[in-house]
């Protein structure tokens, strides 16, 4: 889809330095559990040799442009049918889980069974406080934390996606579908969810993430666009609409 946007940055205008990305949480309930986003950097103690992968700079220039979202809590949950056969999530921690049960029904979620992609793979939705913003075209990625070795594999995939953060800003959630629900799905808090990667019109430019202020536009933005996914199928079709009440500037750094 072609989307031409015309926002002043300030400062030194469109394309000039890095590629400004600012994030921010869209509510502060329990802020303190949600750590930054941190640039993935898997980098091998090996820096001696000049072949060392640690010194590649087709390597370093993968890792730079990647950005890791960490869980924020201990998650120990299974599925199973109940006896009318409907399917329910089971925290498998019981009372030694650190989180409470009603708590987690709150943030985690069992999508219902006829918006399931395979019908032998439930959907998972954990839902995040994550947001990303940008004063000029860039369309953000979201993927598997494919360069973390996990001892024990998840029984599933994340789901991913990919959205223009500078018109469609929007809290993000981790999708999780369920291949082997056989199988508990464990993630300790600290690990990895997912990463995130940004895309300006130049892919040579450097991505600067910084954290943004919650500012009164930005707010009064986020409720224009907030809960439409419940009333159309193709959300994308409304990027012109969104477009056009799009405060001019979205990005301003937290002090």
């Amino acid at each position: 889809m072609d989307i031409t946007l015309s926002y002043d940055r300030p400062e030194d205008g469109p394309g000039s330095g890095p590629l400004t990305v600012g994030w921010f949480l869209a509510q502060d309930r329990g802020a303190v559990l949600f750590d930054p986003p941190e640039r993935v950097a898997i980098r091998p103690p090996n820096k001696a040799h000049a072949k060392s992968a640690s010194r590649c700079p087709a390597v370093i220039q993968l890792e730079s442009r990647y950005f890791m979202v960490k869980c924020p809590f201990d998650l120990h949950i299974g599925f199973q049918r109940d006896d009318k056969g409907k399917a329910v999530l089971v925290n498998r921690a019981g009372a030694a889980s650190p989180v409470r049960s009603a708590k987690l029904n709150e943030v985690l979620t069992l999508v219902n069974e006829a918006e399931w992609r395979f019908p032998d793979r439930p959907t998972v939705q954990l839902h995040l406080p994550y947001c990303f913003i940008a004063d000029e075209p860039v369309w953000m990625s979201q993927l598997s934390a494919f360069a973390h070795y996990r001892a024990d594999p998840l029984p599933g995939t994340i789901f991913g996606g990919r959205f223009p953060i500078s018109i469609w800003p929007r809290p993000l959630m981790w999708a999780f579908e369920w291949h082997e629900p056989q199988k508990d799905l464990i993630v300790k808090r600290g690990e990895p969810l997912f990463y995130v990667q940004f895309e300006g019109m130049d892919p040579g430019r450097a991505v600067a993430l910084v954290e943004a202020e919650k500012t009164a536009d930005l707010s009064a933005y986020l409720e224009k666009l907030s809960g439409v996914v419940n009333y159309v199928n193709q959300t994308f079709s409304l990027f012109k609409a969104a477009e056009a009440v799009r405060p001019k500037r979205l990005v301003v750094p937290k002090v």
